[in-house]
């Protein structure tokens, strides 16, 4: 390494982590000390906007102290600011570990919230060219919209809030479909086991039709194929309304 860019290496390094790695020389203690800030700042101040509630819930002295360590001890790969978001989920994931005061739905909730962040900026368009939204959802092939994700936890993620924090998963997973709508708005669905279920089918085999899907629905829960093909229908018109459906796939 050059000169210069050991400077460079020793500056980061203690920026990132002042109280282990100690400052170059000559540098004068004020600019660092707006370095260290600058930095800091915009790193807190981004993930409190792209986890709200995660901020919310958590006292001021825990959730600086998760910060601080993801600042210090993560490599971040994504190039692009907004890119911060996923390294933190990756930070959750694979490096905090177990932390005394972490609530065991830390990982679940930030997870929820970053699906909603990414999809708010996915670069994905609903045009009528990708489905005929007026076709048959039955006979047809229903496409499922690109920017509509099913998603399943095991704490109700999309009610957790400082009224309300679950100390166990609940009985059953909670399915969601977080959505954006073609008015860009970010919305989700709260959706049941058997609608899970289809839209993982349509996901699995996109060139079946909505009635051979929920035909093989009806033949995996042993119930009367008529019955789960007219609540399916339901099911796919609703879906439909939402954006979650685009509609039939063109021929």
């Amino acid at each position: 390494m050059l000169e210069f860019q050991k400077l460079q290496t020793r500056l980061t390094a203690h920026l990132r982590n002042p109280e282990i790695a100690p400052a170059p020389n000559g540098i004068e203690e004020r600019r660092l000390k707006i370095y260290r800030e600058l930095f800091y700042n915009n790193i807190e101040g981004f993930l409190t906007t792209a986890f709200p509630v995660l901020r919310q819930i958590t006292d001021e002295a825990h959730w600086h102290a998760m910060v601080r360590d993801f600042y210090a001890r993560h490599q971040s790969h994504d190039p692009l600011f907004h890119g911060l978001a996923e390294e933190f989920l990756h930070y959750l994931e694979d490096e905090r570990g177990v932390v005394q005061g972490d609530p065991a739905f830390l990982q679940e909730l930030a997870h929820y919230e970053w699906v909603e962040l990414a999809l708010s900026i996915a670069e994905d368009e609903l045009t009528p060219v990708l489905a005929d939204p007026n076709g048959n959802l039955l006979d047809g092939v229903p496409l499922v919209s690109p920017l509509a994700w099913t998603l399943a936890y095991d704490y109700p993620v999309h009610r957790i809030g400082p009224d309300y924090l679950p100390d166990a998963p609940g009985e059953s997973p909670t399915y969601l479909v977080v959505y954006r709508t073609r008015q860009d708005e970010v919305k989700f669905t709260e959706i049941n086991a058997v609608t899970a279920r289809l839209m993982a089918l349509i996901e699995a085999a996109p060139q079946a039709t909505g009635r051979a899907h929920l035909a093989q629905i009806a033949g995996e829960l042993g119930a009367p194929a008529d019955e789960i093909i007219a609540a399916g229908h339901a099911m796919l018109l609703g879906l439909r309304a939402r954006d979650v459906v685009l509609g039939a796939r063109r021929t």
